[in-house]
């Protein structure tokens, strides 16, 4: 074992950061013998210092830029947001020290400016705690995956929007109230905008599709929708079908047919069919699949958000910074060399699941489906159910456009026959 120690400072102390500092400090033999040095925690930055006497009062510090420039090896960084944080990472990175990191909005908009700061000081960048927790899911699709063609990437990367949807299907209940109950039970912040509106899961899907598809894609490039528009009904509409609802972040290598190859990235509620993989994942459980040329199809399946799991994955990726500094080696550096397209959602292929309300009279599903042959799109099922003066009218596509499928929708909205557009959700996990 080497006698020189790798030094880590740590910007952060929350919940994440708590667990971190407890296996630095309590298993220190034991990441010793992993790392092959001693692993020493140099100091911690928290806003206010007097607020942490468990911590040794000694490493506690407000000051992060000062222990950034101090002499540490390894900055972890569990503060979040993107300044001043940009500027730290950015400042030890230039001056070669080794960045982990679980900061996914960051990463999501600024990953290029960061991974081009480490490759010119040779510094390592790690990020596997970004991204679905305790999951190891970056590292296979950087890594492991590496010699392989990824055509797609689709998951569950929201624990709370998983929680909300799974309580809606299981008991019946309207969003708002099952919202409160998440917020109530710990599993929504006080503030769970990020979460229900999907922009957690977009800065997933953006360091997801960059990964997968070698590629800089940024939060700003993925299409985004939230849960808040989701009702019991569509729930119910849902089990009528044998399908559930879930929040998805999809990344798609989309092939056009002149061949040229363009990179979808999207974020928004879909109906599966209860026989998908993701369908039974149910809670604030995370899971993702992976659709790979020569590898097929794998799962990656677990806790995505907490203390002790998030913690694992910023550990994993320390061990590995600090044993690089050891042996003096390197990580994995950026792979954008694909530097494919990104596809507006207009572009996309997806496929729709429309319930109307319409008058019940003869000749409006001929009405109806001239508004789709109009777009060109084409009606894979259609059931249909009476009830007084009114019917039911659930219509599910083939794959079209997105944008083909939006007009048609408009288009059917303004027929006389058409009382109510009850419902409009996409479609995914079946043949198309």
């Amino acid at each position: 074992m080497s006698d020189e120690r790798v030094r880590v400072a740590l910007l952060g102390c929350g919940t994440v950061g708590s667990e971190v500092t407890r296996v630095l400090l309590d298993e220190a033999d034991e990441l010793a013998a992993r790392v092959g040095a001693p692993v020493e925690l140099a100091g911690i930055a928290v806003r206010r210092p007097d607020k942490h006497p468990e911590l040794p009062q000694e490493l506690l510090t407000n000051d992060a830029g000062a222990l950034v420039e101090s002499d540490v090896d390894i900055v972890v960084e569990l503060i979040g947001g993107i300044e001043p944080v940009r500027g730290w990472l950015l400042t030890a990175l230039r001056k070669g020290r080794s960045v982990v990191t679980a900061n996914k909005a960051l990463l999501s908009e600024h990953s290029a400016e960061l991974a081009e700061a480490a490759d010119l000081s040779g510094a390592d960048l790690y990020y596997e705690a970004s991204v679905a927790g305790a999951i190891p899911l970056l590292r296979p699709l950087r890594e492991s995956l590496a010699g392989d063609r990824i055509t797609r990437v689709m998951g569950i990367v929201n624990g709370t929007t998983n929680y909300i949807l799974s309580a809606m299907d299981a008991t019946g209940a309207g969003y708002a109230e099952t919202l409160d109950e998440a917020s109530r039970l710990g599993y929504a912040e006080a503030d769970p905008t990020a979460d229900v509106d999907g922009y957690d899961a977009a800065s997933k899907a953006a360091i997801l599709a960059s990964l997968a598809f070698h590629t800089r894609v940024t939060a700003s490039d993925v299409h985004r929708e939230g849960i808040a528009g989701i009702t019991a009904s569509d729930i119910a509409a849902a089990r009528l079908l044998n399908r559930t609802v879930k929040l998805l972040a999809i990344c798609e290598r989309v092939t056009a047919d002149d061949g040229t190859e363009s990179v979808s990235a999207r974020v928004h509620p879909v109906m599966i069919p209860r026989s998908h993989q993701l369908a039974g994942v149910n809670g604030a459980f995370n899971a993702v699949y992976v659709e790979a040329d020569a590898a097929g199809e794998l799962m990656f399946y677990g806790q995505g958000a907490g203390g002790a799991p998030t913690a694992s994955a910023v550990l994993g990726d320390l061990v590995a910074a600090a044993r690089n500094r050891v042996a003096g080696g390197r990580g994995p550096r950026e792979s954008a060399h694909a530097a494919l397209p990104v596809r507006p959602m207009g572009q996309t292929p997806t496929r729709y699941h429309i319930s109307l309300d319409v008058a019940d009279r003869a000749g409006v599903l001929a009405q109806v489906a001239q508004a789709f042959a109009t777009h060109d799109v084409s009606i894979a099922a259609v059931r249909q159910r009476d009830r007084n003066s009114t019917a039911s009218l659930v219509i599910v596509t083939h794959s079209a456009p997105d944008a083909a499928l939006r007009a048609t929708v408009d288009e059917i909205g303004k027929l006389d026959v058409v009382r109510e557009v009850v419902s409009v959700m996409r479609v995914e996990g079946e043949d198309s």
